[in-house]
């Protein structure tokens, strides 16, 4: 069983500290549980419990008509929201519901029902991502356990090199892109992602793959010539310095083109090399390729 703190249950829920606190005070549906020093910390069954009560709350049901539903009850109303983006939320929910109680097997079946109903890049665009979004901010303080972190991106990785060898297009595209990540990454997922949508696009592919020195993306850059190359930083080893790596990577690619997503891009306030570009987001990851 986890321990949640009120900052992960606010991360995970939207839902802020002060609020949650506020509920605690007036309704009976979170009995937290108290440190040696006198520090709250949540359940796993707590957890699940604001997940569902924020996402009910979200979308037009009053906290004081929540604190009188049964479990089962509760369960029914989520069920029966029928906006598009409630049903979205209610999946990402589940899937954290799956991953804190260890549930692999109905952890992939409800994203095997997702990708049949949706497609691959649909189901991980609206649920795979925001997913990881919420629960990769735990990943980094280490309150989501590391066996849960393995179980469920491996499931999440054969989905996708699933859908990375079933992609059929008659697009072509005389462009071409080198993926990699640097050493110290080995959070494959959003490299494997963008690999899938260049695929769909009809863009050549040249996948490095995790934790590649940049000598070698060098050597297998100045031999295969790409278009442009490609990384997604996620959370790397402490002991990365990332504006090393973005001068390094400029003196190394300099006739080159070098696009770099992931937290860090988002957190990094100095100049940016010119022959290197940064897509903060998703959105701007899609945006880019729609131009190429």
């Amino acid at each position: 069983m986890n321990a949640f703190t009120i900052k992960d249950l606010e991360l995970l829920s939207g839902i802020k500290a002060h609020t949650i606190r506020i509920w605690e005070q007036r309704y009976s549906f979170l009995k937290p549980q108290r440190t040696d020093t006198n520090i709250r910390y949540y359940t796993n069954d707590e957890l699940k419990t604001v997940l569902n009560i924020a996402l009910l709350n979200k979308y037009g049901f009053k906290i004081s008509h929540i604190d009188r539903m049964s479990y089962p009850e509760m369960k029914d109303k989520i069920v029966s929201l029928s906006q598009s983006q409630a049903q979205q939320e209610r999946a990402i929910n589940e899937l954290i519901h799956h991953m804190v109680d260890m549930k692999i097997e109905d952890f992939e079946a409800l994203l095997d029902i997702h990708i049949s109903a949706r497609g691959i890049e649909k189901t991980i665009t609206q649920i795979i991502f925001p997913f990881l979004e919420r629960i990769g901010i735990l990943w980094l303080t280490n309150h989501i356990n590391p066996a849960q972190e393995h179980l469920v991106t491996n499931v999440i990785r054969q989905k996708l090199i699933v859908g990375i060898e079933g992609v059929g297009t008659h697009i072509t595209s005389n462009k071409s892109m080198l993926l990699f990540l640097p050493e110290g990454e080995h959070h494959e997922l959003g490299l494997l992602f963008m690999y899938y949508l260049l695929k769909t696009r009809g863009v050549k592919v040249i996948y490095l793959g995790a934790n590649v020195p940049l000598k070698d993306v060098e050597f297998v850059a100045n031999l295969k010539k790409p278009t442009y190359l490609y990384t997604h930083l996620t959370a790397v080893a402490q002991n990365f310095n990332f504006e090393k790596f973005l001068i390094n990577a400029h003196h190394r690619f300099f006739d080159g083109k070098l696009i770099v997503s992931g937290l860090l891009t988002q957190q990094y306030k100095k100049k940016v090399p010119s022959n290197i570009s940064f897509k903060k987001s998703l959105g701007e990851v899609m945006e880019y390729l729609a131009t190429l």
